[in-house]
C-alpha cells in the first residue's frame, strides 16, 4: 500500500522560539510517507515566517483580523493536499521520532475520522505550570476510541458527561481528510475541537486519544493571563453544554483550596528544590479559579455543539 501523504498545518503568530524546535523534529520524525507543513500567518515580525521558508513550509499571509480558530484552521485544511490533517500548536514539540507515525495507527479503523494526542509538560516546566498539564484529561496514559453507539445524542446526556465524551484537543490532532471534506470545524467563536467532535460523533463516527503519541505543551501563566485564559474557558463551557463548573463563591473558595492543596502535594512528592515556586501559587490559581467564576456567569446558554452536531 503506498504511504500516505500527510498535511501539517499550523495557525502562527510570533512563534519563533517555539517553531525553532518543532520544525526540525517534524522533519525528522520516523514516517515512511510524504509529509507538507503548510501555515497561515497572522502578522508575525519575530522571524517565524523566515523559519517556515526555510524549513519548506507553504506559508499564507493574513490579517490578524481575520484570524478565528475554526476559520483559520479551515482555511489552511482547504489548501491542503493530504491524506491526514495533522492540527498543530505552534508552541508544542513532539517528544520523540514516533510521534506522527503513532498519532495515525487508530486510521486503520475505517470509522475513525480524528485522533488526538498525549499533552506533557515541557521537561523544564516550573512545577506549576506541569502539574496543571499534568492535571489535564489530555495528559492521561491509557488510549481509546468513542462513538455513540452505546450512549445516544451527546446532548442526551448531563453536562459534565459530554464535556468529558467530547474532548478533542487541536494542540496536536489528526483528521481523516476526508472526513474533514464533508465535516469542517464549524464557525464558534472558541472550542472548534469540542464542536467538531460533537459533528463528526453524531455522523456516526468515532474519535481516537492515542496516548503513545506524544507533544510537550504548556503556559507558564501570569495571573492576568490565567484569569483571561480560565474565563474564556468556562463561558465556552456553559454556552456549549450548560455547564457551569463555578456556580457560586463557596465553589470558588473550595476550587482555591483544591488547587493550592494539589500545587503543594505535586511539589511535594516531585521533590521540586525550594519553595519559591509555591509562592507564585496563591495570585495563580486565584485568579484562575475567580476567572472559571466569572465565565461561566456567561448567560448565553447557545449550545455550539449541539448546533454544529445538527448542522
Amino acid at each position: 500500500m503506498t504511504a500516505p501523504l500527510v498535511s501539517i498545518l499550523l495557525p502562527t503568530w510570533n512563534g519563533a522560539d517555539t517553531l525553532a524546535e518543532l520544525l526540525p523534529a517534524l522533519s525528522e520524525q520516523d514516517f515512511d510517507g510524504e509529509v507538507e507543513v503548510r501555515a497561515f500567518d497572522s502578522g508575525s515580525v519575530d522571524g517565524t515566517l523566515e523559519l517556515l521558508e526555510l524549513h519548506g513550509a507553504h506559508v499564507q499571509r493574513i490579517d490578524q483580523r481575520e484570524f478565528s480558530h475554526g476559520g483559520t484552521r479551515n482555511q489552511i485544511a482547504a489548501t491542503a493536499r493530504g491524506e491526514f490533517f495533522v492540527f498543530m500548536s505552534q508552541d508544542v514539540v513532539p517528544k520523540d521520532r514516533t510521534f506522527l507515525r503513532t498519532l495515525l495507527e487508530p486510521f486503520s479503523d475505517g470509522r475513525v475520522a480524528g485522533t488526538s494526542a498525549r499533552v506533557m509538560p515541557f521537561p523544564e516546566s516550573d512545577p506549576l505550570t506541569a502539574r496543571t498539564v499534568l492535571d489535564l484529561p489530555e495528559a492521561k496514559p491509557e488510549s481509546f476510541v468513542r462513538d455513540l453507539d452505546e450512549i445516544g445524542p451527546v446532548w442526551a446526556v448531563d453536562a459534565e458527561t459530554r464535556v468529558a465524551y467530547l474532548r478533542f484537543n487541536n494542540v496536536a490532532s489528526a483528521i481523516r481528510g476526508s472526513v474533514f471534506h464533508d465535516y469542517p470545524f464549524p464557525e464558534v467563536e472558541f472550542g472548534e475541537d469540542f464542536a467538531w467532535a460533537a459533528r463528526v460523533l453524531t455522523a456516526g463516527y468515532r474519535i481516537a486519544y492515542t496516548a503513545d503519541s506524544v507533544v510537550y505543551h504548556g503556559h507558564h501563566y501570569s495571573p492576568r493571563e490565567a484569569f483571561r485564559r480560565y474565563r474564556v474557558d468556562a463561558a465556552f463551557h456553559r454556552a456549549a453544554h450548560g455547564w457551569n463548573m463555578r456556580p457560586n463563591l463557596l465553589s470558588v473558595l473550595r476550587g482555591v483550596a483544591f488547587e493550592l492543596l494539589a500545587d503543594l502535594e505535586h511539589v511535594r512528592t516531585q521533590h521540586w528544590h525550594g519553595a519559591s515556586h509555591l509562592l507564585r501559587a496563591p495570585a495563580l490559581r486565584t485568579a484562575q479559579v475567580w476567572g472559571q467564576y466569572r465565565g461561566a456567569k456567561n448567560q448565553r446558554v447557545l449550545d455550539p455543539c449541539r448546533q454544529a452536531a445538527d448542522s
